[in-house]
Parts: C-alpha cells; sequence; structure tokens
C-alpha cells in the first residue's frame, strides 16, 4: 500500500514539473532547453520536500516506537525482578513442599476465617448478655431491714464501685433499640453529596448517605448509629433498605443524565449475611442494567478484613456487573492491580492525606492519580473544604473531587422514596412506570 502512493506521488510530481516546462515554453516563450531545465528544477525542489518530511514523519514514528518499546522494557523488567524474587523464595522452601502446604492450608483458612466470624458473633453476644445480667444484679432493689446501717462488705463496695458500666450498658441497649425502632418505623433520609470533575466541576455522580431519625426528631448519622446497628445484628436489614432506595434514586437521576451515577455505601458483613445477601444478590441480578450507574462502596479497613466468604460475595456481585469504590483511605499503601482485579474503579482519598507530605510512602501522592489509571482505577478526593487544596490537587492530575466546598450533603426529596419493600419480604424489583427526576434533587 505504501509503495502505491510513493508510486503515484512521484508520477504526480512529473506531471506538475512537465507542466511548468510546458507553460514557460508556450506561455512565456522560454527555449526548450530553458524549458527543460525549469521543469528539471521543479522536479528536484518537489523531490528534496518530500524527502525532507518523509523522513521527518519517519522519525517522529520512531521516537514514538522507541518511546513504547521503552516503557514495556522497564514494565517487563519490574516483572522481571518480581517472579524472581517469588521464584527465589520458591527455591528456598522447594516448590513441592510450597505446594502442598498451600494445598493443605486453603481449605483450612476458609474454615479458619468463617470459626473467626461465629466466635466474633459469638462474644459479643455473650457480652451483650453478660452485661445485662449484671446490670440486672447490681441495680435489684434491697430488701426491706430493720437492722442498724452497717459499713458495707467488701463485695458490697466492690458492686457499687462497678455501678458505672450498667448505666453505659443502658445508654447503648436504648440507643440500640432506637435504631431498631428507626429502621421498623422507616425513619431512614437519604442524602446526597455530588462528586465533580475537575477543573469543571460538573456534577458527574453522588453519593449516597444515611441519616437514621429517633422517635424525638434527633438525627443519627453514621458515625451514631453503625456500631449500635451492628451490635444488634441490623447492618443486613440497613443495607436491605439504602440499596433499595438507591436503586430507585438512581432511576431519577438517569432520568435527567444517561451518564450520572450514585455510590451507595454498604457494610462488609452484609456479604455473609445469610438471610440478606441472597435477596440483595437476587435484587442486583433483576436490576442490572444499572450497573453501570450504581457502584457499591466499602471502606479500605473492610477491603483488608475480608475473608474468604466476602470475596466471594464481590466476586459474586462483579459477575453481574457492579462495581466497587474503596473508601475512607488512611493509608497510601495500596496495590493498584489487584484492587482493579477486584472490580473496584474508583478510590477515595482524604484531601488532607493526599496533601500531607510527612508520611513515608514508596511512591508519592502526587504520582497515586497515574499509577491508579494505569490499572483502570480513578482516584477521587474527598473532603475538600478550601480553594487552597483544589489548586494543590489539580497538580496531581486528578479527575474527580467531593467535599462541602462545593456541596454539603442534601436531603432527598420524600416523593422520590415512595415505595418502602416489608422488613418480612425481600427486595422486589420496582417495575412501575418511571416519574419526574425531580424527586431526587439534591
Amino acid at each position: 500500500m505504501l509503495r502505491i502512493g510513493a508510486i503515484f506521488i512521484v508520477i504526480c510530481m512529473v506531471l506538475i514539473a512537465g507542466a511548468s516546462g510546458a507553460v514557460m515554453y508556450l506561455a512565456f516563450g522560454l527555449s526548450g532547453a530553458e524549458s527543460f531545465i525549469v521543469a528539471v528544477a521543479a522536479l528536484t525542489g518537489m523531490a528534496l520536500y518530500n524527502a525532507v518530511t518523509t523522513r521527518l514523519r519517519d522519525r517522529s514514528d520512531l521516537g514514538g516506537q522507541i518511546a513504547d518499546l521503552s516503557r514495556g522494557g522497564a514494565d517487563l523488567s519490574r516483572q522481571l525482578a518480581e517472579f524472581g524474587r517469588r521464584l527465589a523464595k520458591i527455591e528456598n522452601h522447594g516448590p513441592s513442599a510450597a505446594e502442598s502446604a498451600r494445598t493443605a492450608v486453603a481449605p483450612i483458612a476458609t474454615e479458619l476465617s468463617e470459626l473467626g466470624t461465629l466466635v466474633k458473633q459469638l462474644a459479643e453476644t455473650v457480652a451483650i448478655h453478660e452485661t445485662t445480667l449484671a446490670g440486672g444484679a447490681l441495680w435489684r432493689a434491697p430488701e426491706p431491714t430493720t437492722q442498724a446501717a452497717t459499713p458495707p462488705s467488701p463485695q458490697v463496695a466492690a458492686a457499687q464501685a462497678a455501678a458505672g458500666p450498667p448505666l453505659l450498658a443502658t445508654k447503648r441497649d436504648d440507643l440500640i433499640a432506637a435504631v431498631h425502632t428507626a429502621i421498623d418505623a422507616h425513619r431512614i433520609d437519604m442524602h446526597l453529596q455530588p462528586i465533580v470533575t475537575l477543573p469543571q466541576r460538573k456534577v458527574r455522580y453522588y453519593e449516597a448517605l444515611t441519616r437514621l431519625r429517633t422517635e424525638d426528631g434527633h438525627m443519627l448519622t453514621p458515625v451514631e448509629f453503625l456500631e449500635p446497628a451492628a451490635a444488634g445484628g441490623l447492618l443486613g436489614r440497613l443495607d436491605h433498605l439504602l440499596l433499595f432506595r438507591c436503586v430507585q434514586v438512581v432511576r431519577r437521576l438517569l432520568l435527567k443524565n444517561r451518564e450520572i451515577g450514585l455510590f451507595c455505601n454498604i457494610s462488609a458483613s452484609t456479604l455473609n449475611d445469610t438471610q440478606y445477601f441472597p435477596q440483595m444478590v437476587q435484587f442486583l441480578e433483576a436490576n442490572r442494567v444499572l450497573a453501570p450507574s450504581l457502584l457499591l462502596e466499602f471502606r479500605q479497613s473492610a477491603w483488608r478484613d475480608m475473608g474468604a466468604i466476602e470475596l466471594d460475595g464481590l466476586a459474586t456481585l462483579r459477575e453481574l456487573g457492579f462495581r466497587f469504590c474503596m473508601d475512607q483511605v488512611s493509608d497510601l499503601r495500596i496495590e493498584p492491580r489487584d484492587l482493579a482485579d477486584r472490580g473496584v474503579r474508583f478510590v477515595k482519598v482524604p484531601a488532607p492525606v493526599l496533601l500531607s507530605r510527612t508520611e513515608s510512602l514508596d511512591i508519592h501522592a502526587a504520582d497515586l492519580s497515574d499509577l491508579l489509571n494505569r490499572h483502570g482505577v480513578s482516584l477521587i478526593a474527598d473532603h475538600i473544604e478550601s480553594e487552597n487544596q483544589v489548586v494543590e490537587l489539580l497538580d496531581f492530575d486528578l479527575r474527580f473531587g467531593q467535599g462541602f466546598l462545593f456541596s454539603p450533603p442534601r436531603p432527598v426529596r420524600a416523593e422520590a422514596l415512595q415505595v418502602v419493600p416489608d422488613r418480612h419480604e425481600p427486595i422486589a424489583r420496582d417495575d412501575g412506570p418511571p416519574e419526574q427526576p425531580r424527586a431526587a434533587a439534591v
């Protein structure tokens, strides 16, 4: 194909040179020899110009190929070094022993992970019952007596000294009861906070934030109700309701903008909840058309504490097309390739952590965005509260930002959350006709 193009160019140059000589001979009255010299000069000039431009173009293409080859060589060198390190480690321990040990330990590790989860739940339950029993024993009303007052015995004094914890336990039990009542009464408010592009500040995503209202109208934030909800075994039901409402909201958002997305916070403990996780999978499978616009968000601490059961749950959701976000990142020592393999597409890091100069890292925070982008993961800077932070973060080549500087969380309108699933029934797909997206406005 290139040879045909070159032949065509040569023919065109010869024709142009011949036409130039003919014009000089016929129009300007030059002699045949002079016209021939003009034609040869024109042909020579065009040939030199074509050769120079071709050489410059080839040089530019060669430079790009060399740069790509250099990057590929660097990546290959790093992979070879990592492979050599792992191979040396395997050789030191013996290949057959390592393989047999890995095969023998894998099922044991899975069982230990499941056993650890059960023991943790059992310990929390026993602690709650022990605290309740101790409180009832210490606060039992004394029997009437006609004897004179005497100094308390050491046992009674010790019991009186321990009267503080039952009060704390009572407050904790009251908070668990308040959270339970709020969930039963569906007093769950959803707030949306926008995630904007930088530097344009155009709204690209929203994050769904949950608030619970008590009977007296007090608003409980996640910091206040997550621990009591976990202690009372209510996180599965809470995620059950939150996911249903997130689907309602994202449907209304998509009526306005087909490129909008919604981040939905899910507890990692829900992934091994035998009651609610199968319902979640069934519900998400029925609404998998929303997978590109609905991202499930987990804390960094939850990602690091996930066992075999939780990872299997993530794989199930990933097979349905849903992707994830790592939130509340406090340690930048992360492996982008592992995150990408697990379906993570976004990482949220607080702006103060990115701008900190005191943390010792293998990679500078300014290079983190580029490293994540190479593996298909986008970096979001949240908790942005000042323009100075935005100016500094723009040097990090960030694409997204979130924080009170752009907008605080705003409540979703009540008409956007009209249908609430019954707590005794699995989540059902909302196949009703879509309404106008005004209910999802923030």
